[in-house]
């Protein structure tokens, strides 16, 4: 189940989530993004690597939908 909050881990993986969302929007085969972004051999582990890719993916939907207005207002802007 994920969190309804932003954690440390959504945190350490705001570029991941990012290098996600651009892949999608240009039509980037899966597979390739997985290899690439997640490090994860979709050939080695097909399963495993189908299950994370559309986790962080998920993840880094709610981050631009709902968890974004969290991260602006946690930003320490000086």
């Amino acid at each position: 189940m994920l969190s309804d909050e932003l954690t440390d881990y959504d945190y350490r993986l705001l570029y991941v989530y990012l290098r996600l969302l651009i892949a999608e929007e240009k039509g980037a085969d899966w597979t390739e993004v997985a290899k690439t972004v997640l490090r994860i051999d979709p050939e080695a582990e097909p399963e495993r690597t189908y299950q994370a890719y559309q986790a962080h993916l998920a993840r880094a939907h709610w981050m631009v939908s709902t968890g974004g207005y969290e991260l602006l207002r946690s930003a320490r802007i000086e």
